[in-house]
C-alpha cells in the first residue's frame, strides 16, 4: 500500500511540474517564443475558412488583417471539430496548446487536435 501512495505522490508532482513548466502568453507575446510550445490564452476575434485550400485561418488577439497570431487547421483536421472552428471559437477567450512558427513575418500555431483549444 505504502509503494502505491508513493507511485500516486510521484505521478502527481511530475505530472504538476511538466504542466508548470509549460510557458503561458498572450498573443502579442507569440512572436517572442518562435519554435517554442506554448499555451497562449486570448481572445478569438473571427477567422475564415478557405474551402479551395481547404485550410481554416482564426485569428487572435485581433481582427485580420491586425491579428497577431493565426491559428491554422489544415486539411482533414478540420473534420475533428463537431462545429466550424471559425465560427465557433468567435468572440471567445480561449488558450491554445502549440508551437509557434513564423509564416511570413508573423506567428502561427497549427492546430491538429481540438484538444489544443481549451475555453476559457
Amino acid at each position: 500500500m505504502k509503494r502505491f501512495v508513493l507511485f500516486i505522490a510521484l505521478f502527481v508532482a511530475i505530472t504538476g511540474v511538466k504542466a508548470i513548466g509549460q510557458t503561458t502568453i498572450t498573443a502579442k507575446e507569440a512572436a517572442k517564443h518562435l519554435n517554442e510550445k506554448v499555451i497562449v490564452c486570448d481572445q478569438i476575434f473571427g477567422g475564415k475558412f478557405l474551402s479551395g485550400s481547404n485550410i481554416t485561418l482564426i485569428d487572435v488577439g485581433g481582427s485580420h488583417p491586425n491579428e497577431v497570431l493565426t491559428l491554422i487547421i489544415k486539411g482533414d483536421d478540420r473534420k475533428k471539430f463537431k462545429i466550424a472552428p471559425e465560427e465557433d471559437l468567435k468572440g471567445k477567450k480561449v488558450c491554445v496548446t502549440g508551437q509557434v512558427i513564423d509564416y511570413k513575418g508573423k506567428p502561427e500555431i497549427v492546430i491538429i487536435d481540438p484538444d489544443q483549444i481549451k475555453l476559457q
